[in-house]
Protein backbone atom coordinates (compact mmCIF):
# COMPACT_ATOMS: atom_id res chain seq x y z
CA UNK A 1 0.00 0.00 0.00
CA UNK A 2 1.44 3.32 -0.89
CA UNK A 3 0.55 6.83 -1.97
CA UNK A 4 0.37 7.99 -5.40
CA UNK A 5 2.70 11.18 -6.69
CA UNK A 6 0.79 13.95 -8.37
CA UNK A 7 2.78 16.12 -10.16
CA UNK A 8 2.79 19.91 -9.05
CA UNK A 9 4.36 22.56 -10.87
CA UNK A 10 6.57 24.54 -8.30
CA UNK A 11 6.33 22.06 -5.81
CA UNK A 12 8.71 19.31 -5.24
CA UNK A 13 9.56 16.34 -3.21
CA UNK A 14 9.59 19.09 -0.28
CA UNK A 15 8.39 22.52 -1.04
CA UNK A 16 9.11 24.97 -3.34
CA UNK A 17 12.91 25.57 -4.56
CA UNK A 18 15.19 27.13 -6.56
CA UNK A 19 18.49 29.60 -6.65
CA UNK A 20 17.92 32.80 -4.59
CA UNK A 21 17.02 35.89 -6.85
CA UNK A 22 16.21 34.23 -9.73
CA UNK A 23 13.86 30.70 -9.27
CA UNK A 24 12.90 31.98 -5.64
CA UNK A 25 11.86 35.26 -4.76
CA UNK A 26 10.34 37.72 -2.73
CA UNK A 27 7.52 38.02 -5.42
CA UNK A 28 7.09 34.24 -5.11
CA UNK A 29 7.51 34.08 -1.27
CA UNK A 30 4.85 36.71 -1.37
CA UNK A 31 2.49 34.89 -3.21
CA UNK A 32 3.01 31.24 -1.25
CA UNK A 33 2.11 33.64 1.83
CA UNK A 34 -0.93 34.56 0.64
CA UNK A 35 -2.43 31.16 -0.92
CA UNK A 36 -1.36 29.72 2.70
CA UNK A 37 -3.11 32.57 4.20
CA UNK A 38 -6.04 31.97 2.06
CA UNK A 39 -6.31 27.88 2.70
CA UNK A 40 -5.28 27.88 6.28
CA UNK A 41 -6.64 31.09 7.96
CA UNK A 42 -5.80 31.29 12.09
CA UNK A 43 -2.41 31.89 13.22
CA UNK A 44 0.47 30.82 10.89
CA UNK A 45 4.60 30.19 12.54
CA UNK A 46 7.27 31.07 10.63
CA UNK A 47 10.91 30.32 10.56
CA UNK A 48 14.11 29.87 8.27
CA UNK A 49 17.38 28.64 8.35
CA UNK A 50 20.67 30.30 8.19
CA UNK A 51 20.69 31.27 4.12
CA UNK A 52 21.73 34.57 3.50
CA UNK A 53 18.71 35.28 1.55
CA UNK A 54 16.37 33.83 4.48
CA UNK A 55 15.56 37.61 5.63
CA UNK A 56 14.15 38.63 2.31
CA UNK A 57 12.20 35.77 1.98
CA UNK A 58 10.53 35.41 4.89
CA UNK A 59 9.71 38.90 5.18
CA UNK A 60 7.77 38.47 2.02
CA UNK A 61 6.26 35.33 3.23
CA UNK A 62 5.22 36.62 5.99
CA UNK A 63 3.40 40.09 4.49
CA UNK A 64 1.69 37.66 2.33
CA UNK A 65 -0.26 36.13 5.53
CA UNK A 66 -1.04 39.05 7.38
CA UNK A 67 -2.11 40.12 4.18
CA UNK A 68 -4.60 37.46 4.04
CA UNK A 69 -5.50 38.18 7.22
CA UNK A 70 -3.48 35.56 9.54
CA UNK A 71 -1.46 36.26 12.71
CA UNK A 72 2.25 35.35 12.10
CA UNK A 73 4.21 34.17 14.56
CA UNK A 74 8.27 34.39 13.91
CA UNK A 75 9.91 31.92 15.39
CA UNK A 76 13.60 33.01 14.00
CA UNK A 77 15.98 30.76 12.72
CA UNK A 78 15.84 26.89 13.69
CA UNK A 79 15.49 23.44 12.56
CA UNK A 80 12.24 22.50 9.67
CA UNK A 81 11.80 19.70 12.96
CA UNK A 82 11.32 21.82 15.61
CA UNK A 83 9.03 24.44 13.58
CA UNK A 84 6.90 21.53 12.35
CA UNK A 85 6.53 20.30 16.78
CA UNK A 86 5.59 23.85 17.66
CA UNK A 87 3.39 23.94 14.50
CA UNK A 88 1.46 20.44 15.71
CA UNK A 89 1.34 21.89 19.48
CA UNK A 90 0.41 25.53 19.02
CA UNK A 91 -0.35 26.84 15.67
CA UNK A 92 -3.17 26.44 12.33
CA UNK A 93 0.12 25.85 9.77
CA UNK A 94 3.24 27.00 9.34
CA UNK A 95 5.60 27.59 6.94
CA UNK A 96 9.94 27.45 6.83
CA UNK A 97 11.99 29.07 4.56
CA UNK A 98 14.75 26.93 3.74
CA UNK A 99 16.37 24.57 0.95
CA UNK A 100 17.20 22.14 3.47
CA UNK A 101 21.07 20.48 1.72
CA UNK A 102 21.09 22.37 -1.59
CA UNK A 103 23.91 24.61 -1.82
CA UNK A 104 23.95 28.07 -0.17
CA UNK A 105 22.79 29.70 -3.45
CA UNK A 106 19.12 28.07 -2.89
CA UNK A 107 16.56 28.46 -0.77
CA UNK A 108 12.70 27.47 -0.65
CA UNK A 109 9.33 27.35 1.50
CA UNK A 110 8.36 23.99 3.22
CA UNK A 111 4.61 24.46 4.23
CA UNK A 112 3.84 22.87 7.49
CA UNK A 113 0.37 21.47 7.98
CA UNK A 114 -1.65 21.47 11.71
CA UNK A 115 -0.90 18.02 12.54
CA UNK A 116 3.06 18.98 11.79
CA UNK A 117 3.39 17.30 8.48
CA UNK A 118 4.55 18.68 5.06
CA UNK A 119 1.81 19.66 3.05
CA UNK A 120 0.58 16.72 0.66
CA UNK A 121 0.38 16.61 -3.15
CA UNK A 122 -3.33 17.54 -2.92
CA UNK A 123 -3.26 20.29 -1.41
CA UNK A 124 0.02 21.27 -2.80
CA UNK A 125 -1.90 21.51 -6.11
CA UNK A 126 -4.55 23.55 -4.49
CA UNK A 127 -1.99 25.98 -3.47
CA UNK A 128 -0.40 26.17 -6.51
CA UNK A 129 -3.34 27.23 -8.22
CA UNK A 130 -4.50 30.04 -5.89
CA UNK A 131 -0.80 31.55 -7.40
CA UNK A 132 -1.40 30.62 -11.04
CA UNK A 133 -4.86 31.45 -11.24
CA UNK A 134 -4.42 34.67 -8.43
CA UNK A 135 -7.44 33.83 -6.65
CA UNK A 136 -5.23 34.44 -3.34
CA UNK A 137 -7.38 36.69 -1.06
CA UNK A 138 -6.43 40.25 0.21
CA UNK A 139 -8.03 41.17 3.80
CA UNK A 140 -9.56 44.63 4.05
CA UNK A 141 -7.08 46.92 6.38
CA UNK A 142 -8.74 46.80 9.48
CA UNK A 143 -8.69 42.55 9.38
CA UNK A 144 -5.06 42.74 8.62
CA UNK A 145 -3.24 39.72 10.35
CA UNK A 146 -1.00 40.55 13.89
CA UNK A 147 2.68 39.76 13.72
CA UNK A 148 4.83 38.72 17.02
CA UNK A 149 7.91 37.52 17.35
CA UNK A 150 8.69 34.29 19.67
CA UNK A 151 12.30 32.84 19.18
CA UNK A 152 12.49 31.59 22.26
CA UNK A 153 9.94 28.76 20.91
CA UNK A 154 12.59 26.28 19.96
CA UNK A 155 13.44 25.21 23.86
CA UNK A 156 9.78 23.72 23.83
CA UNK A 157 11.06 21.52 21.01
CA UNK A 158 14.62 20.85 22.82
CA UNK A 159 12.84 20.07 25.95
CA UNK A 160 10.74 17.69 24.19
CA UNK A 161 13.18 15.37 22.41
CA UNK A 162 15.66 15.63 25.89
CA UNK A 163 12.76 14.16 27.83
CA UNK A 164 12.22 11.28 25.77
CA UNK A 165 14.77 9.28 26.99
CA UNK A 166 16.02 8.49 30.47
CA UNK A 167 18.12 11.15 32.80
CA UNK A 168 21.72 11.45 31.33
CA UNK A 169 21.15 8.71 29.53
CA UNK A 170 24.94 9.65 27.49
CA UNK A 171 26.54 10.60 30.89
CA UNK A 172 29.93 11.36 30.02
CA UNK A 173 30.02 10.33 26.46
CA UNK A 174 32.33 12.14 24.23
CA UNK A 175 30.65 13.42 20.72
CA UNK A 176 31.19 16.08 18.32
CA UNK A 177 28.21 18.12 16.89
CA UNK A 178 28.44 19.57 13.52
CA UNK A 179 25.34 21.45 12.12
CA UNK A 180 27.21 23.24 9.47
CA UNK A 181 26.46 26.48 9.96
CA UNK A 182 22.82 25.90 9.96
CA UNK A 183 19.82 25.86 12.18
CA UNK A 184 20.64 23.35 14.64
CA UNK A 185 23.76 25.01 15.56
CA UNK A 186 21.79 26.24 18.78
CA UNK A 187 19.58 23.13 19.30
CA UNK A 188 21.45 19.45 18.60
CA UNK A 189 24.56 20.82 20.77
CA UNK A 190 21.88 21.30 23.96
CA UNK A 191 20.40 18.38 23.26
CA UNK A 192 23.59 16.35 23.37
CA UNK A 193 24.84 18.17 26.50
CA UNK A 194 21.69 18.48 28.43
CA UNK A 195 21.76 14.17 27.90
CA UNK A 196 24.98 13.97 29.52
CA UNK A 197 27.55 14.03 26.79
CA UNK A 198 30.51 16.10 26.84
CA UNK A 199 30.13 18.06 23.48
CA UNK A 200 32.48 19.08 20.78
CA UNK A 201 30.95 21.53 18.50
CA UNK A 202 32.14 21.97 15.16
CA UNK A 203 30.88 24.90 12.60
CA UNK A 204 28.03 25.96 14.96
CA UNK A 205 28.47 29.65 13.96
CA UNK A 206 25.57 30.23 12.22
CA UNK A 207 26.20 31.40 8.58
CA UNK A 208 24.66 31.22 5.96
CA UNK A 209 27.33 31.04 2.98
CA UNK A 210 28.39 28.29 5.07
CA UNK A 211 31.89 28.66 4.74
CA UNK A 212 33.18 25.21 6.37
CA UNK A 213 31.34 22.79 4.33
CA UNK A 214 27.80 22.37 2.15
CA UNK A 215 25.04 21.76 3.20
CA UNK A 216 25.01 18.51 2.40
CA UNK A 217 26.79 16.31 4.55
CA UNK A 218 28.98 13.93 2.49
CA UNK A 219 31.93 11.72 3.67
CA UNK A 220 34.45 14.26 1.68
CA UNK A 221 32.95 17.21 3.70
CA UNK A 222 33.06 15.85 6.93
CA UNK A 223 36.53 15.00 6.99
CA UNK A 224 37.19 17.72 9.38
CA UNK A 225 34.43 16.23 11.85
CA UNK A 226 36.07 12.91 11.41
CA UNK A 227 39.34 14.38 12.26
CA UNK A 228 37.79 16.25 15.44
CA UNK A 229 35.92 12.52 16.64
CA UNK A 230 39.47 10.96 16.44
CA UNK A 231 41.47 14.03 18.08
CA UNK A 232 38.89 14.07 21.24
CA UNK A 233 38.40 10.32 21.43
CA UNK A 234 34.44 10.88 20.88
CA UNK A 235 32.44 7.97 20.43
CA UNK A 236 31.09 9.20 17.33
CA UNK A 237 30.66 12.68 15.14
CA UNK A 238 26.80 13.67 14.22
CA UNK A 239 26.11 16.35 11.75
CA UNK A 240 23.43 17.84 9.96
CA UNK A 241 22.08 19.24 6.89
CA UNK A 242 20.94 23.23 6.61
CA UNK A 243 17.82 22.76 8.50
CA UNK A 244 18.64 19.85 10.36
CA UNK A 245 15.53 18.03 9.12
CA UNK A 246 18.25 14.72 8.43
CA UNK A 247 21.44 13.56 10.57
CA UNK A 248 24.51 11.53 9.54
CA UNK A 249 27.01 9.80 11.62
CA UNK A 250 31.27 9.05 11.70
CA UNK A 251 32.44 6.54 14.15
CA UNK A 252 34.78 6.53 16.96
CA UNK A 253 37.23 5.71 14.38
CA UNK A 254 36.32 8.59 11.73
CA UNK A 255 34.80 6.52 9.38
CA UNK A 256 31.21 8.20 7.82
CA UNK A 257 28.44 5.61 8.00
CA UNK A 258 26.57 5.61 4.92
CA UNK A 259 22.91 6.64 5.54
CA UNK A 260 21.18 3.21 4.78
CA UNK A 261 23.71 1.51 7.22
CA UNK A 262 23.08 4.48 9.84
CA UNK A 263 19.01 3.84 9.06
CA UNK A 264 19.55 -0.02 9.77
CA UNK A 265 21.50 0.13 12.91
CA UNK A 266 18.63 2.86 14.31
CA UNK A 267 15.76 0.72 12.83
CA UNK A 268 17.43 -2.29 14.66
CA UNK A 269 17.42 -0.49 18.61
CA UNK A 270 14.14 1.32 18.15
CA UNK A 271 12.13 -2.05 16.63
CA UNK A 272 13.52 -4.57 19.07
CA UNK A 273 10.49 -6.07 20.90
CA UNK A 274 7.82 -4.48 18.93
CA UNK A 275 6.15 -5.80 16.18
CA UNK A 276 4.80 -3.68 13.36
CA UNK A 277 5.49 -1.92 10.10
CA UNK A 278 8.75 0.35 9.08
CA UNK A 279 7.49 2.68 6.23
CA UNK A 280 10.28 3.81 3.61
CA UNK A 281 11.00 4.78 0.17
CA UNK A 282 11.39 2.26 -2.52
CA UNK A 283 15.21 3.83 -2.59
CA UNK A 284 16.26 2.72 0.59
CA UNK A 285 18.70 -0.24 0.92
CA UNK A 286 17.23 -3.66 1.82
CA UNK A 287 18.96 -3.91 4.80
CA UNK A 288 15.79 -2.35 6.29
CA UNK A 289 14.12 -5.47 5.28
CA UNK A 290 16.77 -7.81 6.96
CA UNK A 291 16.85 -5.66 9.88
CA UNK A 292 12.67 -5.78 9.83
CA UNK A 293 12.72 -9.20 9.17
CA UNK A 294 14.87 -9.90 12.48
CA UNK A 295 12.50 -7.53 14.58
CA UNK A 296 9.13 -9.08 13.26
CA UNK A 297 8.29 -6.61 11.36
CA UNK A 298 7.58 -6.18 7.67
CA UNK A 299 8.29 -2.91 5.13
CA UNK A 300 6.03 -0.88 3.27
CA UNK A 301 7.19 1.24 0.36
CA UNK A 302 6.68 4.36 -0.96
CA UNK A 303 7.52 7.56 -3.32
CA UNK A 304 10.83 9.22 -2.32
CA UNK A 305 9.94 12.41 -0.37
CA UNK A 306 9.16 12.25 3.69
CA UNK A 307 5.78 13.64 3.14
CA UNK A 308 4.97 10.24 1.35
CA UNK A 309 6.17 8.57 4.73
CA UNK A 310 4.50 10.72 6.62
CA UNK A 311 1.12 10.36 5.01
CA UNK A 312 1.40 6.29 4.96
CA UNK A 313 2.78 5.60 8.39
CA UNK A 314 -0.62 7.94 9.66
CA UNK A 315 -2.74 6.00 7.08
CA UNK A 316 -1.88 2.78 8.90
CA UNK A 317 -1.99 3.95 11.96
CA UNK A 318 -5.64 4.66 11.47
CA UNK A 319 -6.62 1.36 10.38
CA UNK A 320 -5.11 0.25 13.27
CA UNK A 321 -2.13 -1.06 12.10
CA UNK A 322 0.62 -0.88 14.17
CA UNK A 323 3.11 1.51 12.84
CA UNK A 324 7.09 1.04 14.21
CA UNK A 325 9.69 3.36 12.61
CA UNK A 326 9.93 5.35 9.28
CA UNK A 327 12.55 7.05 7.74
CA UNK A 328 14.33 7.61 4.11
CA UNK A 329 18.42 6.06 3.30
CA UNK A 330 19.96 9.61 3.33
CA UNK A 331 19.89 10.57 7.36
CA UNK A 332 16.23 11.78 7.52
CA UNK A 333 14.43 9.11 10.53
CA UNK A 334 10.71 9.65 11.45
CA UNK A 335 10.08 8.52 15.03
CA UNK A 336 6.19 8.34 15.25
CA UNK A 337 6.30 8.54 18.93
CA UNK A 338 7.74 11.66 18.85
CA UNK A 339 6.48 13.38 15.87
CA UNK A 340 5.63 12.37 12.12
CA UNK A 341 8.45 14.11 10.32
CA UNK A 342 12.15 13.68 9.60
CA UNK A 343 13.95 14.89 12.71
CA UNK A 344 17.96 14.97 12.85
CA UNK A 345 18.02 16.23 16.68
CA UNK A 346 16.39 13.41 17.24
CA UNK A 347 18.37 10.86 15.42
CA UNK A 348 21.21 12.03 17.21
CA UNK A 349 19.31 11.78 20.60
CA UNK A 350 18.65 8.19 19.77
CA UNK A 351 22.49 7.53 18.59
CA UNK A 352 22.98 8.29 22.35
CA UNK A 353 21.02 6.13 23.72
CA UNK A 354 21.64 3.04 21.77
CA UNK A 355 25.26 3.36 22.64
CA UNK A 356 24.62 3.65 25.97
CA UNK A 357 22.39 0.08 25.85
CA UNK A 358 24.88 -1.57 23.50
CA UNK A 359 28.17 -0.70 25.65
CA UNK A 360 29.84 -1.15 22.42
CA UNK A 361 32.27 0.84 19.95
CA UNK A 362 29.57 2.51 16.64
CA UNK A 363 31.99 1.07 14.84
CA UNK A 364 31.81 -2.66 15.97
CA UNK A 365 28.00 -2.36 15.47
CA UNK A 366 28.32 -1.02 11.98
CA UNK A 367 30.52 -4.11 10.80
CA UNK A 368 27.69 -6.77 12.70
CA UNK A 369 25.39 -5.05 10.06
CA UNK A 370 24.12 -6.70 6.81
CA UNK A 371 26.56 -5.72 3.92
CA UNK A 372 25.28 -4.61 0.51
CA UNK A 373 26.81 -2.54 -2.36
CA UNK A 374 24.73 0.45 -3.22
CA UNK A 375 26.14 2.48 -6.16
CA UNK A 376 24.49 5.91 -6.23
CA UNK A 377 24.94 8.26 -9.15
CA UNK A 378 23.16 11.62 -10.25
CA UNK A 379 22.89 13.62 -14.11
CA UNK A 380 21.15 16.10 -15.47
CA UNK A 381 18.64 15.55 -18.06
CA UNK A 382 16.62 17.57 -20.64
CA UNK A 383 13.35 15.39 -20.34
CA UNK A 384 13.51 13.16 -17.26
CA UNK A 385 9.95 11.55 -17.73
CA UNK A 386 10.53 10.30 -21.57
CA UNK A 387 14.18 9.12 -20.28
CA UNK A 388 11.87 6.55 -17.78
CA UNK A 389 9.51 6.16 -20.05
CA UNK A 390 12.26 4.62 -22.57
CA UNK A 391 13.68 2.37 -19.62
CA UNK A 392 10.17 1.20 -18.49
CA UNK A 393 9.61 0.11 -22.35
CA UNK A 394 13.41 -1.42 -22.52
CA UNK A 395 12.40 -3.46 -19.10
CA UNK A 396 8.86 -4.04 -19.84
CA UNK A 397 9.95 -8.05 -19.54
CA UNK A 398 11.04 -7.86 -16.11
CA UNK A 399 10.04 -7.12 -12.54
CA UNK A 400 9.05 -3.85 -12.50
CA UNK A 401 8.01 -1.05 -9.57
CA UNK A 402 6.70 2.45 -10.83
CA UNK A 403 6.06 3.66 -7.80
CA UNK A 404 8.72 6.41 -8.51
CA UNK A 405 10.31 6.72 -11.53
CA UNK A 406 11.75 3.04 -12.37
CA UNK A 407 13.08 0.40 -10.09
CA UNK A 408 13.89 -2.78 -11.56
CA UNK A 409 13.59 -6.05 -9.37
CA UNK A 410 16.79 -8.79 -10.37
CA UNK A 411 17.12 -11.30 -7.79
CA UNK A 412 19.46 -9.88 -5.44
CA UNK A 413 20.04 -6.62 -7.09
CA UNK A 414 17.44 -3.85 -8.15
CA UNK A 415 18.09 -0.24 -10.01
CA UNK A 416 16.20 2.88 -9.10
CA UNK A 417 16.14 5.53 -11.93
CA UNK A 418 13.84 8.41 -11.01
CA UNK A 419 13.83 11.83 -11.68
CA UNK A 420 15.18 14.14 -8.32
CA UNK A 421 12.41 16.33 -6.46
CA UNK A 422 14.68 18.28 -5.07
CA UNK A 423 17.18 19.24 -8.17
CA UNK A 424 17.17 19.07 -11.89
CA UNK A 425 18.59 16.01 -11.90
CA UNK A 426 18.06 12.37 -12.61
CA UNK A 427 18.93 10.09 -9.99
CA UNK A 428 20.17 6.50 -9.93
CA UNK A 429 20.63 3.66 -7.56
CA UNK A 430 21.76 0.38 -7.63
CA UNK A 431 22.28 -2.39 -4.75
CA UNK A 432 23.31 -5.88 -5.00
CA UNK A 433 24.46 -8.22 -2.14
CA UNK A 434 27.60 -8.66 -4.71
CA UNK A 435 29.83 -5.49 -5.52
CA UNK A 436 30.54 -7.31 -8.98
CA UNK A 437 26.88 -7.64 -10.13
CA UNK A 438 25.90 -3.80 -8.81
CA UNK A 439 28.68 -2.92 -11.21
CA UNK A 440 27.74 -4.63 -13.87
CA UNK A 441 23.91 -3.97 -13.29
CA UNK A 442 25.17 -0.31 -13.06
CA UNK A 443 27.15 0.01 -16.20
CA UNK A 444 23.87 -2.06 -18.37
CA UNK A 445 21.87 0.87 -16.93
CA UNK A 446 24.13 3.65 -18.02
CA UNK A 447 25.15 2.24 -20.80
CA UNK A 448 21.55 2.31 -22.26
CA UNK A 449 20.69 5.67 -20.52
CA UNK A 450 23.64 7.44 -22.34
CA UNK A 451 22.22 5.78 -25.27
Amino acid sequence: MHLKKIEKRLFGTNGVRGIAGTEMTPGLALKIGLALGTMRQGTIAVGRDTRTSGPALVSALKAGLLAAGCDVVDCGILPTPALQFLVRRHFDAGAVVTASHNPPEYNGIKVVEPDGTEMGDEESVALEKHIFEDTSRIVSWERTGRERSAPALVEEYVDAVVRAFPPCIGEGMPVVADPGCGAAAATTPEILNRLGCRVYSLNCQMDGTFPARPPEPSAQGLLPLADLVKTTGASFGVAHDGDADRAVFVDEKGHFIEENVEFGLIADHVCQGRKGVIVTPVSTSRIIEVIGKRNGCRVVYTPVGSIYVARTMISLAAQGIPVVFGGEGNGGLIFPGHQLCRDGGMTAATMVSLLAHKGESLSSLVNAMPHFALIKDKFREKDPQALVARLVDHYSGENLDLTDGIRINRGDSWALVRPSGTEPLVRVMVESESGERAEQFYKEIMSLIQR
